[in-house]
């Protein structure tokens, strides 16, 4: 019997050692995790972000003074956004995006979708 509690307290330790980081560190999700872009200072933080594909990014506005998010291809464009009002958008389609405040156009940023 000694030998028996021995090995099944070995099998034991085993499958804990093997099993444990699966639920310590789960897979990533499928679906992409969501990121925001903070607007202050008259500036995009951080100015250039990459993301995944189907990750939506937000916008939101720190500042005491209205901005916009304006894509320079046409792809979207928010209002005038007052203080911490925000501004989403989904990306889908791998690429490089660049943006602007259309108020203050030295304002510039990029999103990367991989």
């Amino acid at each position: 019997m000694t030998t028996f509690s021995s090995n099944v307290r070995i099998a034991t330790a085993l499958a804990v050692a093997v099993l444990l980081p699966a639920f310590a560190f789960p897979a990533a999700s499928a679906q992409a995790a969501d990121t925001e872009v903070k607007i202050d200072q008259h500036a995009f933080i951080p100015q250039r972000v990459a993301v995944k594909a189907g990750t939506t990014v937000t916008w939101v506005n720190l500042d005491d003074e209205p901005h916009t998010v304006f894509s320079d291809a046409g792809l979207f464009r928010s209002s005038a956004l007052a203080t911490q009002e925000h501004f989403s958008f989904k990306f889908e389609t791998a690429g490089t995006y660049h943006y602007r405040c259309s108020i203050h156009p030295r304002m510039l940023g990029t999103i990367i979708v991989e």
